[in-house]
């Protein structure tokens, strides 16, 4: 295949900090490819380097002539000034994006929830986020290259983001801390680490296996370190068989290594030394109505958290999965109901707030203010060797908080919080800038704690990871345990996505029996919506020759708007012109949006 992009024994240093030292890799058509590695190692640089952002100080970049990249950056380029509609949709009108179903599937799926008329100002960072994920979607592009996609996404998202890709015909590069989705997508992966990067066929689990072949083979990996690749992979080895159904390279040193390797925690031992510090009871949810506003979360719900439960809980952005935690918490009072705490319980609640820390305080000093030795089932851990295991090592021990990047300022506030030796932890989007490297020693450090966990998160491999059973907000007011986890999460959303309103289904079967077929022409569309009409059927006739017919009036009331608009300025000085004229834009206007949902209706029977 023919290569889009080529890096030529590329340098790029930062200060004194070589970041990428004579790299040299290309990118064909249609390859997806997942970057990993450790924050600060390089990975951003190394896509500002691809797309042109960043000059190399040595080396140099090639792309194929006339090669198109689209680039997702972690900040955004969003003009505040602009509607969601200009910003996203380049200002087109809604029959013009709506007839395009891949078009109308991206901003139904990112934009769901926030309107095409709101101005970019008013945005949170989370929709800020989304939009500008969207635009480059709809663009296209030979390569686009994402950083940190998946962020602000929740589960759902996630699963048709990993899908849409697949799809596409256009090269991908992406980095990401996901790591379902880079098994999901990517074809290869390059790990940027001490100034190279080293490729591996395959996902993020191929990647392992092939890592600790590598490993193996070298017999030069600290202790430590191996450790943990060993326990990641014994729990890649015997998860879904999908995990590893790809790789094509050789396993067999990789089976050896885990052969005598435990599975990465012992539940019954956990649950017994659990239950001996928390006693039978912990958090009972009972009866519990939970509002926010106007909306109600939960409807007469009960749920109850025992000594050493690890529960994932899931749910579309806004279903109250934030709230839930807060209600647990006790931060937030139910409407109705109460939630009682066990007496022995000392909970920990991990929000998505930094500002909680103080920015004069410095690295160990206050990590030594909290405790200077923790202690787990396995033993006593000093805070310094805490520090190490979380990535602050050297210079970084005596830095000040407030010059922490946000990956670090992530790291040290749940360092500090699992610091004071919590038997409950509620964890709200926990793997937000954390890298890899970080969620294995999270994920090792909590396969030796003994307590009650749940976890909010949209990073699937981490829910599947550390916790042991799924719950989900389906927006019927309750918590339902999920048996099958998130596959049954997404089938059942795609189900109640897919299902008729009860208002459609009744319309429907008054259709049906007073056997009028809605065959009534472009007004049958909202009422029936049950099927699409036969081909060749009258009903399929009449649906195209309405599309057709609206079409032909829309296109015609652009063409009368631009013409008046132009009268406009001529004749900006005659104000009573200026005034009928205006008059005539206004009618046609609200023609326009007759005639736009008229056109929706019809086509939304031929789909």
């Amino acid at each position: 295949m023919a290569n889009l992009l080529n890096l030529e024994r590329v340098s790029k240093s930062y200060g004194i900090r070589p970041l990428l030292t004579d790299v040299s890799l290309g990118i064909s058509v249609g390859e997806r490819i997942g970057i990993v590695g450790r924050n600060g190692d390089g990975k951003t640089t190394l896509l500002e380097v691809m797309t042109g952002l960043e000059a190399p100080d040595t080396g140099r970049v090639s792309r194929t002539g006339g090669v198109e990249i689209g680039y997702l950056h972690q900040g955004d380029e969003l003009v505040d000034t602009h509607s969601v509609r200009e910003a996203v949709l380049g200002g087109r009108d809604d029959h013009e994006w709506a007839a395009d179903f891949k078009m109308r599937e991206v901003v139904e799926v990112l934009l769901a929830g926030v309107s095409l008329d709101r101005p970019v100002l008013g945005l949170s960072g989370g929709e800020r986020r989304r939009c500008s994920l969207a635009a480059l979607l709809l663009g296209d592009h030979d390569l686009i290259v994402l950083d940190e996609p998946t962020n602000h996404l929740d589960v759902e998202a996630v699963a048709w983001l990993a899908e849409h890709l697949r799809k596409r015909p256009s090269a991908m590069v992406v980095v990401t801390h996901d790591r379902w989705f880079l098994d999901e997508v990517c074809q290869w992966t390059w790990e940027v680490h001490d100034g190279t990067v080293d490729a591996y066929e395959g996902g993020y689990a191929s990647y392992v296996l092939a890592k600790a072949e590598r490993s193996r083979q070298a017999s030069a990996s600290e202790a430590r370190r191996q450790n943990l690749a060993k326990k990641e992979l014994a729990w890649l080895r015997r998860g879904a068989p999908a995990r590893t159904a790809k790789p094509k390279f050789r396993i067999e040193a990789a089976n050896a290594l885990i052969e005598d390797v435990p599975p990465p925690r012992d539940r019954m031992e956990l649950q017994k030394f659990a239950t001996q510090r928390l006693g039978k009871d912990v958090i009972d949810v009972e009866d519990v109505d939970l509002k926010r506003g106007e909306r109600s979360l939960l409807t007469h719900a009960t749920w109850r958290l025992g000594p050493g439960d690890r529960v994932g809980l899931v749910g579309v952005n806004g279903a109250g999965k934030t709230s839930v935690l807060s209600l647990l918490a006790g931060d937030l009072a139910p409407s109705a109901g109460k939630v009682k705490h066990g007496r022995t319980i000392a909970m920990k609640h991990l929000t998505q707030q930094l500002d909680d820390l103080d920015p004069d305080g410095r690295v160990l000093p206050m990590v030594e203010s909290f405790r200077r030795v923790v202690k787990t089932r396995d033993g006593e851990i000093t805070a310094t060797s805490m520090l190490e295991r979380f990535g602050f090592t050297g210079d970084k021990l005596t830095t000040r908080i407030g010059e922490l990047s946000g990956g670090e300022r992530r790291r040290f506030q749940l360092l500090l919080l699992l610091l004071t030796e919590p038997n409950v932890l509620l964890l709200d989007e926990p793997t937000n800038d954390l890298d890899i490297d970080t969620l294995n020693v999270l994920e090792d450090f909590l396969d030796g704690w003994p307590g009650t966990l749940v976890v909010v998160s949209h990073d699937r491999y981490f829910l599947e990871r550390v916790t042991d059973s799924v719950w989900a907000l389906l927006g019927d007011g309750q918590i339902s345990m999920l048996p099958r986890g998130v596959d049954e999460y997404l089938e059942r959303r795609q189900a109640a996505l897919q299902a008729p309103s009860p208002s459609s289904s009744s319309s429907a079967s008054s259709s049906s029996s007073d056997g009028s077929g809605g065959s009534g022409g472009s007004g049958s569309g909202s009422s029936g919506g049950s099927s699409r009409p036969k081909p060749g059927s009258a009903e399929e006739r009449t649906a195209r020759k309405n599309v057709a017919r609206l079409d032909k009036r829309l296109k015609k009331i652009a063409e009368l708007e631009a013409s008046l608009n132009a009268d406009v300025l001529t004749h900006a000085q005659d104000y009573e012109k200026v005034a009928r004229i205006s008059a005539e834009l206004s009618a046609l206007a609200e023609e326009k949006e007759t005639l736009e949902l008229e056109w929706l209706e019809a086509v939304e029977l031929l789909e």
